[in-house]
């Protein structure tokens, strides 16, 4: 599936995906999603494939997920975002993300499936799920809960308090902080780089990497159910709504 708002390119063995909807600071709709999962889906069996970069137009990454898609959400059925992660978590490829401005949300605990990230130093990343009534997704327990920083992980997590590009490095959310509007640069060269190595062994030594990461197809499908159970709830729907019109307004 396509979508308007996902740009697709293919060049010299690196795809290139880039969150297109800027008037809305890249924010996830259910059709991004969809297209997303199929195009990261299409890399990883894709022998002309051998590195996947991951950006968002206009110097911006993404505001995470269009909270509109949200209101009057009821639980039942495929929940689209869990198949991009998935999609995202199960890629065979190396992925390299070059995030810019703001990663909120999902656009944060994304990052954790990725390769290689490059953020800019004014980077602005937030997990504002319990502002809205909900528990954490993407992995994230797994994945920063027994980090490096787990402690301060907490803080962002319980009291949804933002963090920086430098704190995001400590956490190990990222690879490297770079200078603002050089972080495309940088995940082309490494994605390069990579496109440049023998296949086989790159994804052996990714798989095994994620084995070693512990058993995040469980986490991620574990946390989405405490997270769509929460997110049909009152308390998160009205905060959903008052923040939509705030939005609008």
């Amino acid at each position: 599936m396509s979508d308007p708002h996902i740009v697709v390119g293919h060049a010299d063995g690196i795809t290139t995906l880039t969150l297109a909807r800027p008037e809305r600071r890249n924010a996830l709709t259910l059709g991004m999603y969809r297209a997303l999962a199929d195009a990261l889906t299409a890399a990883t069996h894709d022998t002309q494939t051998r590195a996947v970069v991951l950006s968002g137009a206009d110097g911006y990454f993404t505001a995470g997920n269009d909270l509109a898609d949200f209101i009057d959400y009821r639980k039942g059925g495929e929940f689209v975002a869990l198949t991009f992660l998935h999609a995202l978590s199960a890629c065979k490829k190396p992925v390299v993300a070059a995030v810019e401005r703001g990663a909120i949300g999902v656009g944060a605990t994304l990052l954790q499936h990725c390769d290689f990230v490059y953020a800019g130093r004014s980077t602005r990343f937030s997990l504002p799920f319990i502002n809205f009534g909900l528990s954490i997704e993407g992995g994230t327990s797994l994945a920063l809960g027994r980090g490096p920083l787990a402690r301060q992980v907490t803080r962002w997590l319980m009291l949804g308090e933002p963090f920086n590009a430098t704190e995001a490095l400590a956490a190990g959310l990222v690879t490297e902080v770079l200078d603002d509007d050089s972080t495309l640069a940088a995940a082309q060269t490494t994605a390069a780089r990579l496109a440049a190595m023998p296949p086989e062994p790159l994804q052996r030594t990714k798989a095994l990497l994620q084995k070693a990461r512990g058993p995040m197809h469980e986490t991620l499908a574990e946390e989405i159910d405490y997270f769509t159970g929460l997110l049909q709830g009152e308390f998160a729907q009205e905060q959903l709504r008052r923040f939509t019109t705030r939005d609008k307004s």
